[in-house]
């Protein structure tokens, strides 16, 4: 089925190959099925494939839609960072329009220190405190108990286009030490409509550690996960805590650590959240 499908492989948030987290893109999936997609993107393997299924060269908008191995997911950050730099490389630099199942998000590339960047622009974000029962069950399933939440981040409900736990660690050590229950994991994401928890840690209001578990999309762990950091800029404004621009370190402990830059854009929460992705040397399906 997916002998004939075209899959580059890059790897968002790093200038490293051995870093970031590594995204399938197909430029042309307009023929293929929604089934066909999601067995393309099993086969890769990857946390996401982002597939084109439209696009407008010259006016720069392109129908994007992301499946993990086991659904498709309305929106993907690294995912996108990739293809906008695949794009880039092939039509210039420049603002690029992706129409999600998420909603419109505006992506601009640019070169950088001799190096192409992009950064998206996130739909607008919000975040509710998460309830009781909800933390409790998540807590469970991650073998974590209250006493390992920094109470100064109330744990939140957050949303940059899909919907993600938010939990402070109270340590780097309670971060670096997760071994979570998949299953018990998955069964509570799925039942609350959560795409990845964001475990994160403040190491200062301008700098955060984050690990995002990702169980509904058959995945252990992100190495980075966008979506996820413009929900946290979301997070972080409606506490009005730190800084309007900030960055997140990821994958350390996984062995491919990531990086991603991130400011709340405008009033309404939208959030900017830009890195590097380069290619992996790995053949196409």
């Amino acid at each position: 089925m997916t002998n004939n499908v075209e899959v580059l492989r890059y790897t968002a948030f790093t200038h490293d190959p051995e870093g970031g987290n590594p995204a399938g893109v197909v430029l042309d999936a307009a023929e293929l099925s929604d089934t066909e997609m999601l067995a393309v993107a099993a086969e890769v393997g990857y946390s996401e494939t982002a597939f084109v299924t439209a696009r407008d060269d010259e006016r720069r908008v392109f129908r994007v839609r992301y499946f993990a191995p086991e659904a498709e997911v309305a929106f993907c950050g690294h995912a996108t960072i990739a293809t906008a730099v695949v794009l880039a490389e092939r039509l210039g630099i420049g603002q690029l329009l992706f129409e999600t199942n998420a909603g419109e998000i505006a992506v601009d590339t640019e070169i950088d220190d001799d190096t192409l960047r992009a950064t998206l622009t996130s739909v607008p974000t919000r975040s509710r405190p998460a309830g009781e029962d909800e933390l409790d069950e998540a807590l469970v399933a991650l073998g974590w108990s209250r006493d390992d939440l920094d109470p100064a981040f109330p744990p939140h409900v957050a949303f940059g286009g899909v919907e993600h736990l938010v939990l402070a660690a109270a340590s780097r050590e309670r971060l670096a030490d997760l071994d979570y229950d998949f299953d018990a994991l998955r069964s509570v994401m799925t039942r609350h409509g959560w795409t990845t928890v964001n475990l994160f840690w403040r190491e200062s209001d301008r700098r955060f550690h984050a690990r995002n578990p990702f169980p509904i999309g058959g995945v252990v762990e992100d190495p980075a996960t966008g979506a996820a950091a413009a929900a946290f800029g979301g997070y972080l404004r409606v506490l009005g805590t730190g800084s309007a621009e900030f960055t997140v370190i990821q994958g350390v402990d996984m062995g491919r650590p990531s990086t991603l830059k991130v400011s709340i854009a405008s009033e309404d929460g939208r959030t900017r959240v830009g890195g590097g992705a380069v290619p992996l040397d790995t053949p196409s399906c």
